[in-house]
């Protein structure tokens, strides 16, 4: 495998984590009629056939509000749909795109491990497996709820890590991160391009990602592949991501290549990835092999690629364990994002978890969730309107905007830097002798 030219940056886990923006599992008869697909023999990505008819009438969708929805969305074709078009809380997840920016944090010990590990070609099998590691959650196709512009989303008790997200701009959406523990730094600045193509949509990963590992102070910047969104119209709606992963150690030239396969007729080839790592003269030194959705695995290789005489594939990494049934396919870590659990100790007002239409989603009540993201978004729109009229622009608390642009494969971005003030500010707290306990029933979402 050639690899490809690393100098590029993407933002990773928040890109995906927004890109499974899916506009409903399916439409029901009336909809695969209209577009000619009735009767349809569709591929299952977990292999085998169903008819589609059959697969629609297990859609989210009841079946006199899909034929006026499809219509809505078809002069949408070709398009950007990232922030142009409200969507109904029926679609969504009970979860923000900061939270599922924070899901990239499960796994987090393969960036200790890595900061702990004197090979440099090691340090890439663990850093790349980290990034593949959150691809089992993403698969998920409900869509994440869009930020409100100044919200955040706090983390900690986990690993160690003190982690911030923000919401930074609305117009094009983008998001800041960062995460920080004894081994590693964490910054992302990431925005979202998409291309509505009728029964599916393109996601594409506009943003930069780097870590920076502590104790040698090798920083590593990642470009990760895009993503499709499939079935959206009819079938099963399923996620699926092809394309080359680059991890790029900055401080010695050294890279990780791995390619994700495209899924196939009747499935080959889902899931899986392949690839190497390399040094700065772009020499294979490991291969790496393994499943997105089960593990990863790794083996010593000469200049060919082929494994070395006395050597063994190894496992890095196996995904955890989820619950069975779960109504929204959450993991056991995405559960605790949404709970206290992971929450510091007097939280900000602007938390994702105290967002009502969040809430009450996750409650089930729909009709109340769909209320609350009503109101929430025209309470932005009346404080945009206050804050022009007053001359004064938005600027985010935790990060700031840099003069940097940085290149990326689909597009260039503006780069927010994290400005260290939460760092003061949750210290501030965490020294406090009186702490108030955060109750989601009294506090009230404010992200203004």
């Amino acid at each position: 495998m050639a690899p490809n030219d690393p100098k590029q940056g993407g933002g990773f886990f928040a890109s995906i984590a927004s890109s499974l923006s899916s506009f409903g599992s399916v439409m029901t008869k009336s909809v695969n009629g209209l577009l000619g697909y009735e009767g349809l023999q569709v591929i299952n990505p977990e292999g085998g056939t169903e008819d589609a008819e059959e697969e629609a009438k297990r859609g989210r969708w009841k079946q006199e509000d899909s034929d006026s929805y499809w219509k809505m969305m078809q002069k949408y074709i070709g398009s950007d749909v990232t922030s142009m078009v409200t969507l109904p809380v029926i679609i969504s997840e009970p979860m923000t795109t900061l939270q599922k920016i924070a899901e990239l944090m499960e796994y987090s010990y393969l960036l200790d491990m890595a900061d702990k590990c004197e090979d440099p070609y090691m340090r890439l099998v663990y850093s790349t497996s980290w990034a593949i590691s959150v691809y089992y959650a993403y698969q998920r196709t409900w869509k994440p709820f869009n930020p409100i512009l100044g919200e955040t989303y706090e983390m900690v008790n986990h690993g160690g890590i003190t982690f911030i997200s923000e919401q930074v701009s609305h117009h094009p959406p983008m998001s800041a991160g960062h995460a920080e523990n004894e081994h590693f730094t964490y910054d992302v600045t990431s925005k979202l391009k998409s291309k509505f193509l009728g029964n599916s949509i393109d996601i594409y990963p506009v943003g930069r990602t780097r870590v920076t590992l502590k104790r040698d102070g090798v920083v590593l910047d990642l470009v990760p592949p895009p993503t499709k969104v499939t079935n959206l119209i009819f079938g099963r709606t399923w996620v699926d991501t092809s394309g080359e992963m680059i991890m790029t150690n900055l401080t010695t030239g050294d890279k990780a290549v791995l390619c994700f396969q495209p899924c196939g007729w009747f499935g080959a080839g889902r899931y899986e990835v392949d690839g190497y790592v390399y040094n700065a003269a772009e020499e294979p030194k490991i291969l790496m092999t393994g499943k997105w959705n089960e593990s990863m695995s790794y083996q010593p290789c000469d200049m060919e690629g082929e494994p070395l005489p006395g050597t063994e594939l190894k496992e890095v990494w196996r995904v955890a364990d989820a619950p069975k049934e779960d109504k929204f396919q959450y993991t056991y870590f995405a559960h605790k994002l949404n709970s206290f659990d992971t929450a510091p100790k007097k939280l900000l007002a602007s938390d994702s978890r105290l967002r009502p239409d969040r809430y009450a989603l996750e409650i089930g009540d729909m009709s109340k969730a769909g209320f609350e993201k009503s109101s929430l978004e025209e309470r932005q729109r009346a404080e945009k309107r206050n804050r022009e009229a007053e001359g004064h622009p938005f600027a985010p608390k935790w990060f700031d905007l840099t003069s940097e642009i940085t290149p990326t494969p689909w597009g260039d971005l503006e780069v927010y830097q994290y400005n260290g003030k939460y760092t003061e500010h949750r210290a501030a707290i965490d020294c406090s002798d009186s702490i108030e306990v955060t109750d989601i029933k009294s506090t009230e979402f404010n992200p203004w």
